[in-house]
């Protein structure tokens, strides 16, 4: 009786134990989906705000931009009959409006991006900032073309972390490192400002908007932030979704 008795207990403690791992197994799946399921509205909903940022930048830029152009061109060669003072007036007001038109259409969405490239928009953006600050940029010679969705998004996570800085940092010097290699592309962004507490501010829009558009990518990242000392992003993007599991980089 003593063995049957251990012999029963030793088939009920295989069958509870296999169906504890059964349960584990399927809450794991479970989460699993759930976190696939959660970047893929993420994806989504990033993908729909920059087509409807194109859309709008496009129609600044190639439309209203172009009318502006002309408009310009239509008051040069007007007659002013000496009127010169106006004629300059206008004409500034004009050269403004279009300064304008062009800074909202590129705010909205890098239009030209896909033609030019990451790195001339990238160095664009440097020299637009080289009046308030000092950046640099190295990038790996492998460096090849990326499609333009994950072009789109570094370029928007590289203007997000300078505009923090020029916000917040009270920093002097910014520095940008773009690394291909045959695993993945590493992108690292860094300052010498006064950096920040990463818990208390995790929650506002600019770190909101960064790690969005790092877990579009499907990529890893990890903040290195030492107070008075700067603030380091560092971003990996697989080619072969090795990061899929993961958030950040250990």
């Amino acid at each position: 009786m003593i063995a049957v008795l251990v012999i029963i207990m030793s088939f009920v403690l295989l069958a509870y134990r296999s169906f504890i791992q059964r349960i584990i197994k399927e809450k794991n799946a479970q989460h699993e989906a759930e976190v696939q399921h959660q970047k893929k509205l993420v994806l989504e909903n990033i993908k729909a705000q920059e087509s409807e940022r194109k859309r709008i930048a496009v129609m600044i830029h190639d439309d209203i931009g172009n009318r502006l152009n002309i408009l310009s061109l239509w008051l040069n060669n007007m007659d002013t009959k000496g009127d010169e003072l106006i004629k300059k007036n206008i004409t500034t007001q004009m050269s403004s409006l279009i300064d304008s038109a062009r800074s909202i259409s590129h705010s909205l969405y890098p239009v030209n991006l896909e033609s030019v490239g990451l790195v001339l928009y990238i160095e664009e953006l440097i020299a637009n900032l080289s009046g308030r600050i000092n950046i640099s940029m190295n990038v790996s010679p492998k460096f090849q073309k990326k499609e333009i969705f994950i072009e789109v998004q570094l370029y928007r996570i590289i203007q997000e972390f300078t505009t923090n800085v020029l916000k917040h940092s009270e920093a002097s010097r910014v520095w940008i490192y773009i690394k291909d290699n045959n695993t993945n592309l590493a992108v690292v962004i860094s300052d010498n400002g006064q950096s920040f507490e990463y818990d208390e501010v995790k929650k506002g829009m600019g770190i909101k908007n960064i790690e969005s558009r790092i877990k579009s990518m499907n990529a890893a990242h990890k903040w290195k932030n030492v107070l008075n000392e700067g603030s380091r992003l560092i971003i990996k993007i697989p080619y072969n979704n090795e990061f899929s599991n993961q958030n950040s980089i250990n």
